[in-house]
């Protein structure tokens, strides 16, 4: 039998939309805080209303591209969400404040996949947090890059991750409903994630939305 994998929706943007997401399947829906880049921001009152619609046995994402462990507990003061997904890094990698300070929250580090030194990364950071989620984006670039590029990192890198994370582990960057079960079957993740892959025009796309599913469920 095919490995069935969790399913996290990204950049929601209102509840018909969460709707939607967890209509089709969803166990996870992403919502966008303010970004220097990339798609799906939405106003924090946006993300308070929508994760307080959403339903308790499905994960509510905050991404937030704060840094510091007091700017990350007053981001998620205003919102209210049942996960943080940290799309850069920890400012001393201070998992261990952040976690007593948030002891109900769990914590998501992004990893943006660009060499080996990645992997490292990657494995050092998995003893510290919740799970894991591998992106496409860079950190190093002027304009910051912190996830929605739409393209596709080396899963070969991603599969040693898979094989060495203490923590469960999503995979993001560039999926859509062509590449989707490829990329399930070589990395074999807890997850996967995906955002500009069903959202051609913007919204939310069910069209889209369904033959992912489709994809993500052939067994």
């Amino acid at each position: 039998m095919k490995y069935i994998p969790r399913v996290k929706i990204c950049c929601i943007k209102n509840i018909e939309e969460a709707k939607n997401a967890i209509a089709y399947g969803a166990s996870a829906i992403g919502l966008v805080g303010r970004m220097p880049s990339g798609p799906g921001p939405i106003t924090d009152e946006e993300i308070k209303i929508i994760a307080g619609y959403t339903p308790p046995p499905i994960a509510t994402f905050l991404l937030t591209c704060e840094t510091n462990v007091g700017d990350i507990v007053a981001h998620h003061k205003r919102v209210n969400t049942n996960t943080i997904q940290l799309v850069d890094a920890l400012s001393g990698e201070n998992y261990e404040e952040l976690k007593e300070r948030l002891p109900a929250v769990k914590i998501v580090q992004v990893i943006h996949v660009i060499d080996e030194s990645s992997v490292e990364e990657a494995v050092r950071i998995s003893e510290q947090v919740d799970g894991l989620l591998l992106d496409s984006g860079n950190p190093n670039k002027a304009v910051k890059e912190l996830g929605g590029t739409g393209r596709k990192h080396d899963w070969k890198l991603s599969r040693k991750i898979v094989e060495q994370s203490k923590v469960p582990l999503f995979l993001a960057g560039g999926l859509n409903p062509s590449n989707v079960r490829q990329a399930i079957e070589e990395v074999q993740p807890f997850g996967v994630d995906l955002c500009s892959g069903l959202r051609p025009n913007g919204g939310l796309d069910l069209k889209l939305l369904e033959e992912f599913f489709t994809e993500v469920n052939k067994v």
